[in-house]
């Protein structure tokens, strides 16, 4: 009997074991998926909920009204932050944004793997001409003052380039665009690699803005604020900032607009 009990006893043992490797390999990813939604935020629309998900640096996901907004998808910096699969849902995304042609916006290997059939690409011109012609027959060019409607979504192309003189080289006055989106009343504005241009500063009925700031690219935290205080949108992501100091932007920024600092890196 005592053979049997020990038997028993291991095999006891060997199911716990074996219980607590599943439950592991089963809860890791649970975990990992439940971290990530922590740092998305629900904002009520007209039509259903917009729900904001920071992935990386300047990528972002959308998912409203049933659709995925994917914006400035890439594989870098590479790492686990970055690449196709964190912007991927349960479908191909219905809109993709690029803003430019930069590698921490831009990336032919993560689109060609995120795009699906039915996903329409919004790109200016320069990234455009870098596509290959699988991408190009998905993506629809739009240039600074533009407005169209793709994916069943308003989209409005502004300017994003630099206004400092030593800066000038990085994002050319005219060739990248950022975008406002129109998601059930609620205008979200993505700057992308932008300065302060005059024609930000008076940016109309922005609800939700993301704003970058780093050096040499962009802008420093009192640009930003600055920004902000001129177009005074009712919500602000800083975004894209490195190793800024996003403290000090929110301090700057102080009742001009609700600051709502996120995990980006």
């Amino acid at each position: 009997m005592k053979k049997f009990h020990l038997l028993g006893a291991a095999a006891a043992v060997a199911m716990l074991a074996l219980a607590s490797a599943v439950s592991v390999s089963v809860t890791a990813p649970a975990v990992a998926a439940a971290a990530a939604a922590s740092n998305d935020d629900t904002i009520p629309t007209t039509n259903g909920n917009l729900v904001i998900h920071p992935v990386h640096h300047a990528g972002v996901v959308f998912t409203w009204n049933g659709k995925r907004i994917v914006a400035d998808p890439t594989t870098f910096p590479p790492g686990p932050n970055s690449g196709a699969a964190l912007f991927r849902g349960a479908t191909p995304p219905d809109l993709i944004l690029i803003t430019h042609e930069h590698g921490d916006h831009f990336s032919v290997p993560t689109l060609t793997e995120l795009a699906g059939p039915n996903t329409v690409i919004v790109a200016p011109q320069a990234v455009y001409g870098m596509l290959p012609p699988a991408l190009q027959a998905k993506t629809k060019v739009m240039k600074n003052g533009d407005k169209q409607t793709h994916a069943g979504v308003e989209v409005e192309a502004v300017v994003e380039y630099n206004v400092t003189p030593d800066r000038l080289m990085f994002h050319p006055k005219g060739r990248d665009n950022g975008y406002v989106m129109n998601l059930g009343g609620k205008r979200v504005y993505l700057a992308g690699d932008t300065e302060a241009a005059p024609e930000l500063m008076t940016l109309p009925n922005i609800d939700i803005a993301f704003i970058p700031f780093n050096l040499p690219y962009t802008m420093t935290e009192e640009q930003a604020a600055n920004l902000v205080k001129g177009f005074k949108p009712k919500m602000v992501y800083p975004y894209h900032f490195g190793m800024s100091d996003v403290n000090k932007f929110r301090t700057l920024v102080g009742t001009a607009s609700e600051v709502r600092v996120r995990k980006w890196y």
